[in-house]
């Protein structure tokens, strides 16, 4: 059986993973890239099949890619509109073939979907995935330990919602933690138990004043997000305020 061909649109360190896998599942990579330095750091790295093209130009994809019904067209640029815009074009071009896009964020995760993707990896989801996976292993407190050691100056940490915080009804799934640099592990729902939830898939649920969330992330991060809970109420935040927490 002759192997499939997966076109890898934009290589940088969040599709270098994917690359990897599907070579060992017997694909036949092909990166596509627009950008010089991309190209050069494909080349680097030992892969042969590279093409440099205009992504924005229907015509120079459909005229320099070779692509089949069968093929894999996997969507990674770093820039989240344009790897949507990209989706929605590669569907226009190639409607048989599967596309595959990385998402940063639920709601960027929607927009491809919207935009004809055949699956979507959400690196916010797996990410929590992976987490709720080591808690849940007898190993789990020799893991943690490791991983929130001073070198690594990571930290879980418990923020309460205070009165009258913009987060009270917010849908977890509608707010975009990532954008913060934290990952949301899980809550307290103050309202029905003190039982601990795990964050690990898409959860209609509605964060109240009081709820205690669970975040992991740099100190850093978890300091701003923290400040940034504790400061923004209903009405919001002045300008200057938002600056200095992004």
């Amino acid at each position: 059986m002759a192997n499939r061909k997966a076109f890898i649109f934009g290589y940088s360190k969040r599709s270098t993973f994917l690359t990897k896998e599907l070579q060992k599942q017997n694909f036949n990579v092909i990166i596509v890239v627009s950008e010089q330095d991309s190209y050069d750091k494909a080349k680097e790295h030992g892969y042969l099949d590279i093409i440099k093209l205009d992504m924005t130009d229907d015509d120079a994809l459909e005229q320099q890619l070779d692509v089949e019904e069968s093929d894999y067209l996997v969507c990674v640029m770093e820039d989240s509109h344009f790897n949507v815009f990209l989706t929605l074009s590669l569907k226009s071009l190639f409607p048989k073939s599967k596309i595959i896009a990385l998402s940063d964020s639920f709601h960027v995760t929607q927009k491809l979907k919207m935009a004809g993707a055949y699956k979507v990896i959400d690196l916010y989801q797996v990410s929590a995935n992976r987490i709720y996976n080591i808690l849940n292993k007898p190993i789990a407190t020799k893991l943690i330990t490791n991983l929130l050691s001073s070198e690594h100056q990571l930290s879980i940490r418990e923020i309460d919602i205070p009165k009258n915080s913009f987060l009270n009804n917010i849908k977890v799934d509608d707010f975009d933690f990532s954008k913060y640099g934290i990952i949301l592990v899980g809550m307290i729902d103050r309202k029905l138990s003190e039982q601990f939830l795990f964050i690990t898939s898409g959860l209609e649920h509605s964060l109240d004043r009081g709820d205690m969330l669970v975040c992991i992330g740099y100190n850093d991060d978890l300091d701003r997000f923290e400040r940034y809970v504790s400061s923004a109420c209903i009405k919001g935040i002045s300008n200057e305020d938002e600056i200095k927490l992004n």
